[in-house]
């Protein structure tokens, strides 16, 4: 349970009268269940069905935050008087399986925010989520966990080091050195804006050209059960990444939620990733993603599913997904997903989940235009 702790447990030094005026909020999520994922060679793979060559292969895991990522959460405000509060927000990712942080070691690598909060709205800065991914969680069914998430079909798939990293990009989910601004609400209309001077890792301190520069807006708009909402994300990426001048991504999504629970969500982005121009330097790269999704509460169960559709001027991915969540209580659940992924030409797209990426490796031998389906079940609890 989410327990609220006054300031006096965490900031000894701090007056009396503060006490009554902050508090923070301990909160957390626990995920564990079992994943199988089965890869086949399409039939119109290049690869020869021969003697030796690559074979249809499983793979089952144990794993963790497999429906949401595990973490570990700081978050607390402080009065400051005039309507003007103090804002912060500490989250940690970890795995239930290894122990081990998430993210690649960082600490507080989900998030990690301070800020200040009044009638002009919120201004934080730090490590922060991307409008455009916060929009998005909104859109999928799946809130982009399990086998059935939807970045599966938006990234292009590591066949290679360069299509490795851009894949993150065109799905761009956290940024670090960032600094947003969350307008009031507007008689339900809302804008979100945010740049950062480095994307990823700490910003140069001797030449801001090395620097990845973000910049994103996002607007929306609720009236009861309807969401509609269109966002502008763009990286300028630093000389450190050569190969790629910037990545721009436009999104549009809707979303209705009728009184009986049934949600209905549509959506789409545009992205293109232009590359800098040299010999040999690969092609600029389009993509056109669509989404379309269903759920409907059915007493204590909760059947959801998507189907996703990435059209890209280097081949293309399909995705359908189907999946049924059963809450125990309010805090905890159990769920299960299975889905379908469809690539020809150069994609290598895969199946993954909250815990992974679902980039297909080309190391096992697949050409491209190689099929997969995955399946979840496990438990999450909330506290």
């Amino acid at each position: 349970m989410q327990k609220k702790l006054i300031a006096l447990a965490v900031a000894g030094l701090a007056s009396t009268a503060a006490f009554a005026q902050t508090n923070v909020t301990i909160y957390g999520l626990v995920d564990y269940g079992y994943s199988y994922r089965f890869d086949g060679r399409d039939v119109n793979s290049v690869i020869p069905n021969v003697p030796g060559g690559p074979t249809p292969s499983g793979s089952s895991r144990l794993d963790s935050g497999i429906d949401a990522g595990n973490r570990l959460g700081f978050k607390g405000t402080e009065d400051l008087g005039n309507g003007l509060k103090a804002v912060f927000l500490l989250e940690q990712g970890f795995q239930t399986d290894t122990g081990f942080s998430g993210q690649s070691g960082r600490l507080y690598g989900r998030q990690a925010y301070a800020g200040l909060s009044g009638g002009f709205g919120t201004v934080v800065g730090g490590r922060l989520y991307t409008p455009y991914y916060t929009f998005m969680l909104q859109m999928d069914p799946f809130a982009n966990g399990t086998v059935g998430a939807y970045s599966n079909a938006w990234r292009l798939g590591a066949s290679n080091a360069t299509n490795s990293t851009l894949s993150g990009l065109l799905d761009p989910q956290r940024v670090d050195n960032a600094a947003a601004y969350i307008s009031p609400s507007f008689g339900g209309f809302q804008v979100t804006a945010a740049f950062s001077n480095n994307a990823d890792g700490a910003d140069s301190t001797s030449n801001n050209a090395q620097n990845n520069t973000v910049y994103a807006i996002l607007g929306t708009y609720t009236a009861g059960g309807l969401t509609v909402g269109a966002n502008y994300h763009m990286i300028a990426l630093g000389t450190n990444v050569s190969a790629i001048n910037d990545i721009q991504n436009f999104t549009a999504g809707v979303a209705y939620q009728f009184g009986n629970g049934l949600k209905l969500s549509g959506a789409y982005t545009w992205t293109e990733a232009d590359f800098a121009t040299a010999v040999g330097a690969p092609s600029d790269v389009d993509m056109n993603n669509f989404l379309v999704g269903v759920s409907m509460p059915f007493g204590k169960f909760v059947p959801k599913a998507s189907y996703i559709y990435s059209d890209s001027s280097i081949g293309d991915s399909q995705q359908i997904a189907a999946g049924l969540d059963y809450n125990l209580s309010k805090r905890t659940k159990m769920y299960t997903t299975y889905s379908f992924m469809d690539n020809d030409a150069a994609r290598f797209a895969g199946v993954g989940d909250a815990s992974n990426s679902g980039a297909y490796s080309a190391g096992n031998g697949y050409a491209a235009g190689v099929w997969q389906q995955g399946f979840n079940i496990g438990v999450q609890h909330k506290f």
